[in-house]
């Protein structure tokens, strides 16, 4: 008797859910980063002014984060989301291959 087939094809309805569900987890971490720095500068005013009005490098420390800190920090989070997706879907493509050469040589997991 044939047993059905199980496999997964690479961009596959299968393969693109999996890997979609990934990337979702990973741009959910990314945005909850984001928003903490974003919502987090106005709470740091709100709750530490004396801080905040630091002087670093001729700004309030508000200003510093703001005009100076802010922008590389989106930087790296993109850069970090970028690189972390590209593995996300390496890594699933090596895993449907690695099952696509099982089945093709009659091994079992």
């Amino acid at each position: 008797m044939n047993k059905p087939s199980t496999k997964v094809e690479i961009h596959g309805e299968e393969f693109l859910r999996l890997l979609m569900q990934k990337q979702l987890g990973l741009s959910i971490s990314c945005a909850a980063a984001f928003l903490v720095v974003l919502l987090g500068l106005p709470l740091a005013n709100y709750y530490l002014p004396e801080m905040m009005a630091m002087r670093i490098f001729g700004f309030t420390l508000t200003w510093f984060i703001l005009g100076i800190a802010f922008f590389p920090f989106v930087w790296i989070i993109s850069y970090f989301f970028i690189k972390r997706s590209i593995a996300l879907e390496d890594a699933e493509v090596a895993e449907v291959s690695q099952q696509q050469t099982r089945s093709q040589t009659g091994e079992t997991k």
